[in-house]
């Protein structure tokens, strides 16, 4: 139980991302198209490195010993990127207004998403659960959402404001900024590998540091747009409140799959954990490429942030019993 509480004291992003939330709303003018400081470019930059590190990272013999369990694979893919939306859409008939389609589209951005990597992994560790395949599925999942999030998003961005949605335009930008760095970490890992194992703790501080630049352009833009002037603190609690309830819904739909087909109890808490999962890197980047300077793009990041921040504090919890069940 101790390593829980201290992954999650370690584990101090969320309140980074607090501070940098705090300090795009007190300082809004270095995240303008003004600014003296490219900040697009440099995030375009580290975006890419990102990618590359992460293909450097990929380890080809982890991934092989994952495949073997197809069903395991299945459940995690199909909640990540179908269960999660369809919850979301269920709720799509009954919107009213502008603000509530806001709201909505950012709780559907968040569900489209792919799951994180490294506290997936992590979890699964500390639960003793199937580390093999939670190592390929995370892994797996951020390289099918490079297709299958544009495609989710692509169906009401381009029915909110025709032609807004350009998919020419935005996989160009996903394969130059993301898809070729992986390509090519993965092409250079006999010279590479090493390195990013070797450095990993160095590299996954840069991940967080390109993350918060994203977050601060990102809000900064929003409130300079006035984007968050209509969010009272009601719509905040009715955020958080829905946040929660996807959460423990897809939980609990996991948990009643898993257990319908017999899953080992190592293989439920695989999919427990990398299913119920949603990732703030790729959330932030996905963010900058298919809303780009848009002054609602804070907002449309807010739920994914809190999602952050819950499903840390809940799976830990989650983790240290299930791996004190395993460790009798």
């Amino acid at each position: 139980m101790k390593s829980i509480f201290s992954f999650v004291k370690i584990d101090r992003f969320v309140l980074a991302i607090l501070c940098t939330v705090l300090l795009a709303y007190l300082f809004p003018g270095f995240g303008s198209d003004d600014s003296p400081i490219p900040l697009d470019t440099i995030s375009s930059i580290g975006v890419s490195l990102i990618f590359f590190f992460y293909g450097l990272k990929l380890s080809p013999e982890k991934i092989k010993l994952g495949l073997k369990n197809w069903k395991l694979h299945l459940v995690i893919q199909s909640t990540t990127f179908l269960i999660f939306p369809l919850l979301v859409l269920l709720f799509h008939p009954f919107l009213q207004g502008e603000q509530q389609e806001t709201i909505w589209l950012s709780m559907f951005f968040l569900a489209a998403l792919p799951s994180t990597v490294s506290s997936s992994v992590v979890m699964v560790s500390i639960a003793k659960g199937n580390i093999p395949a939670a190592i390929f599925n995370a892994s797996i999942s951020g390289i099918i959402g490079i297709v299958l999030t544009p495609l989710w998003m692509g169906l009401f961005l381009q029915s909110q404001e025709e032609g807004a949605f350009d998919f020419t335009q935005i996989y160009g930008k996903l394969l130059l900024e993301i898809l070729l760095p992986v390509v090519l970490g993965i092409l250079m890992q006999r010279k590479g590998h090493w390195l990013a194992v070797k450095y990993s703790k160095e590299l996954s501080l840069f991940d967080r540091a390109v993350i918060l630049l994203i977050v601060y352009k990102s809000f900064a833009e929003s409130f300079a747009g006035g984007a968050f002037s209509a969010i009272g603190a009601a719509d905040l609690v009715v955020i958080v409140l829905l946040v929660l309830a996807l959460f423990f819904a897809v939980y609990g739909v996991v948990y009643w799959i898993t257990t319908l087909l017999s899953f080992s109890l190592e293989d439920k808490i695989t999919a427990l954990f990398c299913g119920s999962k949603k990732s703030l890197v790729h959330g932030t980047v996905f963010s900058k490429i298919l809303f780009g300077n848009s002054a609602a793009v804070g907002l449309i990041l807010l739920p994914l942030m809190l999602f952050h921040a819950i499903q840390i504090i809940i799976i830990s919890t989650i983790a240290g019993r299930y791996g004190k069940k395993t460790g009798l």
